[in-house]
């Protein structure tokens, strides 16, 4: 299972020359801006033919790594690897009486690696602000790779293209660290993360879906940054103890 898994984050490495550009593009600018790195806990949820919506026993756990460039004082540009499981069954959430029938499941490792950008409503990198906490938005492109040991219905690549997009929500601890917390969804282009699609309903036991719906998966979970700069934190004592240093 180890090297099955070193296999598919082999290929999306391979697979990500525009990323590569992308980054190289971006990086040679960041460096002297103002960067961090940082790490999160939370959780993958799926959303498709066997899942609708949030449903909390569908939700597997997952973790992340990340680097970020803050590019202005509203914008950020953030390169993140996420790994975690994701899974879904119609014995214990069914959608429909189809469902029920359909008794489909499936238990996956899904690795991805996005470039997003950040934008952030508040201006909490002022000086002369009093705010330590902004809420952001962000949207960006990503490569994933998925794992399993169910035979596929038809042919498709474990590698796949996603648009993540979504809400955050950072606060400062101090001039060095802050925590956020981020909710994003992942459109696919991709109907087989659950390995179920188009078929035959009146055929017993077959595993069919709706083509027209391409899965989902979202991302939800608490990080914790460390910056290679100091946050302004000017109604803080942190950031008198900090200077003192």
């Amino acid at each position: 299972m180890k090297n099955y898994l070193k296999i598919i984050i082999g290929k999306v490495c391979r697979s990500l020359p525009v990323f590569a550009f992308i980054c190289l593009c971006v990086l040679e600018t960041a460096i002297a801006q103002e960067t961090e790195i940082g790490f999160g806990l939370g959780g993958f949820k799926y959303s498709g033919d066997l899942s609708r919506g949030i449903n909390i026993e569908s939700i597997k756990p997952a973790g992340t790594v990340f680097f970020r460039s803050n590019m202005s004082k509203a914008v950020s540009f953030r390169v993140s690897a996420t790994a975690g499981k994701l899974g879904a069954s119609d014995d214990k959430t069914p959608i429909d009486p189809f469902a029920e029938n359909r008794d489909a499941s499936f238990d996956i490792f899904l690795f991805e690696i996005s470039t997003v950008f950040e934008y952030h409503f508040l201006k909490w990198r002022e000086e002369s602000s009093m705010l330590r906490w902004t809420p952001y938005f962000f949207g960006g492109i990503a490569m994933f790779g998925i794992s399993g040991e169910a035979d596929k219905p038809v042919e498709y690549s474990n590698i796949q293209p996603s648009v993540p997009f979504g809400i955050g929500f950072k606060y400062v601890l101090n001039p060095k660290w802050y925590l956020g917390a981020e909710f994003g969804a992942r459109k696919t282009f991709f109907d087989y993360l659950d390995n179920v699609s188009a078929g035959d309903g009146v055929i017993k036991d077959y595993q069919y879906g709706n083509k027209f719906d391409n899965d989902l998966y979202h991302y939800m979970g608490l990080s914790l940054t460390y910056s290679f700069y100091t946050i302004p934190c000017p109604t803080s004592p942190y950031k008198k103890n900090y200077r003192r240093r």
